[in-house]
């Protein structure tokens, strides 16, 4: 068995709303932002709080895009780019600083059609 397939990582999970496998930053069993170096571990990510939460956090961007955008102005926004991690839970931590290395962060890019 790989690592993946132990994680619950294999298609069908994926195919099925069960789990999808992340690699975690994890301190003393527990899920953290992985900002502060903690061991990374192959975990099994349920998709639904996943779903749920990367659809709050991407509304809610949207949200705030739509304002910046409406102020218009001589410099318009034309494009955003943001980084997040998933924790083993399946929350959505936004990363609010550049000195985080590109491997451990997924990065949404919000461009103008």
């Amino acid at each position: 068995m790989t690592d993946v397939e132990a994680a619950g990582g294999t298609e069908a999970a994926v195919g099925d709303g069960g789990t999808l496998p992340f690699w975690v930053d994890a301190e003393d069993g527990e899920d953290t932002m992985g900002l502060l170096g903690g061991r990374p571990e192959l975990r099994a990510v349920p998709l639904g709080p996943l779903r749920r939460n990367l659809a709050a956090t991407v509304d809610a961007l949207q949200q705030v895009f739509a304002e910046i955008t409406a102020q218009g102005g001589t410099l318009p926004l034309a494009e955003a780019q943001l980084s997040f991690q998933v924790t083993a839970s399946g929350g959505v931590q936004l990363i609010g600083t550049g000195q985080v290395s590109a491997g451990r962060a997924l990065t949404l890019t919000f461009r103008r059609p």
